[in-house]
């Protein structure tokens, strides 16, 4: 809805094919002037002049970003003074839980009225009653309904064969965790100079694991699952953990965080880079916590917050 509403003013500019190489700091001015960028099909660099950049480029994009924009005044990255740019990475834990069988329902399908996803928000470590001394923080669940098909025999054909696996099996449900990580220091993102792209930019290596405190949440995360699908009366119930290393989730999080200390943060409360005001970062970036729940709606929030913030000081002439 909002490129929509942006198109409208008149004034959006959609270039695409555009690597972004850096942010251009203006040492004199002591702000940032532009961005500089590598169209990937011609490798043309092309420079573009504003006077408030917002940097949104995903969480791991983003600081990439950062950390290539070195000068005099910031030779580890813009608006790295604290040290923290690339660090405190974070992601949801993902794939652990249950799933089981549900008898009947046979003549209920995929199609018309069907079950729909469902949530169960978090429960531990919420008040006093709640509280555990197993791990810090705490989870939610995901889960669905579906009807599994058929599994395939590669010895069979014919029409049989194909009518055969597209009959659908019994009705199945999962519930599945996304458990809050917590931001440590030496989850970090770093400019590999000696691996380079296409474009001849060095590339992002990522240094993150899930640590004891995300371990022993899942563990909760699957006896629990287990423990109220049973008592929901599915059959069959299995618990289950993929084990999956950060990145799964998809949930990246951190790695230029706010806070109202420079010393530790990279950004302020209005997600301004501490000693570089122009320049805004509103996605996951700039997040101190991951919580437990999609962080989507709240990237949008803050980026609004934003966005307004900076139209309001640009006009006091102090941007």
């Amino acid at each position: 809805m909002t490129l929509p509403a942006a198109d409208a003013t008149g004034n959006l500019t959609i270039r695409p094919y555009s690597i972004v190489q850096s942010i251009i700091y203006d040492e004199q001015k002591g702000k940032a002037t532009g961005v500089r960028i590598i169209d990937s099909e011609t490798n043309e660099d092309i420079e573009y002049s504003a006077r408030i950049i917002f940097v949104n480029a995903s969480t791991l994009g983003t600081t990439q970003i950062l950390l290539n924009s070195t000068s005099n005044r910031f030779e580890n990255g813009l608006g790295n003074d604290s040290g923290e740019l690339g660090h405190n990475l974070m992601d949801h834990t993902y794939r652990v839980g249950a799933t089981g069988k549900v008898d009947g329902f046979d003549d209920e399908y995929y199609k018309g009225r069907r079950p729909n996803g469902i949530y169960i928000p978090r429960y531990v470590n919420i008040d006093e009653k709640s509280k555990t001394d197993k791990f810090l923080r705490g989870f939610g669940y995901q889960g669905a309904g579906f009807r599994g098909g058929n599994p395939a025999n590669i010895e069979s054909f014919g029409a049989d064969y194909k009518d055969s696996i597209l009959k659908p099996g019994p009705w199945e449900f999962f519930i599945t965790g996304f458990a809050e990580c917590l931001p440590y220091h030496d989850n970090q993102v770093y400019l590999n100079k000696e691996v380079l792209d296409k474009w001849g930019q060095p590339t992002l290596s990522i240094d993150a694991e899930f640590k004891a405190n995300e371990k022993a949440i899942n563990k909760q995360i699957q006896e629990d699952a287990v423990e109220m699908l049973t008592k929901s009366g599915l059959k069959d119930v299995m618990g289950f953990d993929n084990n999956h290393p950060p990145g799964y989730g998809v949930h990246e999080m951190g790695t230029a965080r706010m806070g109202r200390d420079p010393k530790t943060s990279v950004l302020n409360g209005f997600n301004q880079i501490h000693s570089v005001k122009n320049v805004f970062v509103t996605d996951g970036a700039c997040m101190t916590s991951s919580s437990c729940v999609n962080p989507s709606l709240t990237y949008m929030a803050i980026t609004a917050r934003a966005a307004d913030y900076a139209v309001s000081e640009l006009k006091k002439n102090n941007l």
